[in-house]
């Protein structure tokens, strides 16, 4: 590949392909960790680095155990025990090394294993038949682009937290109003071409 195709590889991940706002993704953190925007980097910095590590190990595990051996088929279930240990280890991190973070991200942590965001760039890794390199960009940038969307929205909560709206939207309804007019800000990315 070149470096160009590796370019729109990421920007495509970041904006146009955004995997909250165009593949809907990852929408259960991205809604539950989007009351504050330290909450909402520090879970963006943790799904940057899961999907990343994740697509690195997952695409060795495919290329060098599963396809040789005949059990390509296996593929999603081999993916689940990579990112379930990935996310082990992550939160044994963090519980050492910050535990203020830690303790904010709660059970948000733990459920990175069962994120979807996390299992589907692996999964379109394989589909598009990205290279080491290519896999590796597409989950660096595509976890950048969740951590961007997440850490909009957690800006966004906090300003309507002081907004005037009607009582009936308390709560949900609003986060859900506002998620879908982010939405649309980023659906302008979509006929986008980079190269």
């Amino acid at each position: 590949m070149t470096v160009t195709e590796y370019l729109s590889i990421a920007i495509g991940a970041i904006l146009i392909n955004n995997f909250i706002f165009s593949q809907f993704l990852g929408c259960c953190p991205f809604l539950g960790c989007s009351s504050k925007v330290e909450t909402a980097s520090g879970m963006g910095l943790a799904v940057v680095f899961v999907m990343g590590l994740a697509s690195a190990i997952c695409y060795v595990v495919n290329e060098f155990i599963l396809v040789p051996l005949g059990l390509a088929f296996l593929k999603t279930l081999a993916f689940i025990l990579v990112i379930a240990a990935l996310v082990q280890f992550v939160e044994m991190f963090l519980k050492k090394a910050v535990p203020s973070l830690y303790s904010a991200l709660g059970i948000y942590l733990p459920l990175i294993t069962t994120n979807c965001a996390v299992l589907g760039v692996v999964l379109l890794n394989v589909q598009n038949g990205y290279d080491f390199l290519g896999s590796v960009i597409y989950g660096i940038t595509g976890g950048l682009g969740f951590m961007l969307a997440i850490v909009l929205f957690a800006s966004v909560r906090e300003r309507i937290q002081f907004a005037d709206y009607p009582e009936c939207f308390e709560g949900f309804p609003i986060c859900l109003i506002s998620a879908g007019l982010v939405a649309l800000a980023f659906m302008g990315f979509s006929g986008m071409k980079i190269f």
